[in-house]
């Protein structure tokens, strides 16, 4: 990363631990940050759900390691794509809000930032994460279905978001996806490794594919992993029972 943005990252990441070591202990976090990671694997219907993020435990968890790696994954994803001038940037399933973030980060100047999600608290973390890194935005709550698309062309990010979706919900964004492409903007998919959880993933690479697009994934080994992530990060996964090296993620960008 460049030193201006890896700076806004750290500072970010050390607030937002500070935050949340103020309300609960390190042991705390980790024992939900090992609960989140069973919802992740095993009881993927909580996602779907209000359950996912309930509590202040998860939510810390969640805010202090799933997010900064997130980052970092979009980040390198995207560090390839040339700048492209559009005027807004579209975060479907925000999050925290580190996808644009991250993206953002490089891009020219004066984009316009547009969170969607369902959750109030989500949206208020995307917020004070634009905050910290001098993203200009505003969040919208409202499922992805009911989600009325800006002018196009503009620049498009899920992150960590399709996978959560019903085949309902799924099948008509891949089509609004197309019609946004055929409009000029810019779409980058972000997904975990696991294909377990991406069963559909072929239909989308040969879609995004078909319109020029690319299938690629992204890797932070071993060693490049443990340097890549902030130590506080690391030492939470391991507190929790998960490996901080195992860094990756795959994206179709079109």
């Amino acid at each position: 990363m460049q030193d201006k943005v890896s700076q806004a990252f750290h500072r970010w990441l050390d607030a937002s631990f500070d935050r949340w070591l103020r309300e609960l202990t390190h042991a705390e976090i980790a024992r939900s940050l090992s609960q989140l990671s069973v919802d992740y694997v095993n009881r993927r219907h909580r996602l779907q759900s209000k359950d996912a993020l309930a509590g202040r435990g998860k939510r810390a968890a969640f805010a202090l390691y799933y997010a900064p790696r997130h980052f970092l994954l979009v980040h390198r994803a995207l560090a390839s794509l040339p700048a492209i001038a559009v005027p807004c940037l579209v975060d479907l399933g925000c999050g925290t809000g580190v996808a644009a973030a991250a993206w953002c980060a490089m891009l020219p100047a004066g984009v316009t930032a547009i969170g969607v999600d369902t959750s109030p608290w989500v949206l208020a973390e995307t917020r004070a994460t634009w905050s910290a890194f001098g993203v200009r935005g505003r969040t919208v709550r409202s499922p992805l279905a009911r989600y009325r698309w800006p002018r196009p062309p503009c620049a498009i990010v899920a992150a960590f978001t399709v996978n959560e979706l019903e085949a309902a919900d799924r099948d008509p964004l891949l089509v609004e996806l197309q019609r946004q492409k055929r409009a000029g903007s810019t779409i980058a998919l972000i997904e975990p490794l696991a294909t377990r959880v991406t069963p559909w993933w072929t239909e989308w690479s040969r879609a995004f594919l078909a319109s020029g697009g690319r299938d690629v994934e992204v890797r932070f080994t071993g060693e490049d992993a443990i340097a890549a992530l902030p130590k506080r990060v690391s030492e939470l996964g391991r507190a929790a029972g998960l490996d901080p090296s195992e860094l990756g993620a795959r994206a179709l960008i079109s």
